[in-house]
């Protein structure tokens, strides 16, 4: 039996509401609320929210990591390609060989293309 279940993910940034369009995108989603301080990604299994922090600083990307999404895809490359495309970067640090692909969200957190 378990005591409760994840119904989303709260990530830290400056700008919730293009982080929040970015992962819409990505994922299919849909933005159900946004403003400068708060927004949220309904998008299947999981709901991301993106919180406003101030003095907010990113990962560095190889190194310190606070949490990182792994993202399963059809076509790799093709992922690879349309996240790039919606503001994603390709750090130059990839670990994964053939079998995933790091990437760097607008906000600079990491996250894996599996």
């Amino acid at each position: 039996m378990s005591i409760a279940t994840v119904s989303g993910v709260v990530i830290d940034c400056r700008r919730p509401q293009a982080l929040a369009e970015f992962y819409a995108k990505a994922l299919g989603g849909t933005v159900t609320s946004a403003d400068d301080t708060w927004a949220t990604v309904e998008a299947a299994p999981l709901n991301l929210s993106f919180q406003f922090v101030a003095d907010y600083e990113h990962p560095v990307w190889p190194g310190a990591k606070y949490l990182h999404l792994d993202l399963t895809v059809a076509d790799r490359a093709a992922a690879v390609k349309a996240l790039l495309e919606l503001g994603a970067t390709l750090p130059p640090h990839q670990p994964g060989g053939e079998d995933w692909t790091v990437l760097l969200d607008p906000a600079g957190h990491p996250f894996c293309v599996l």
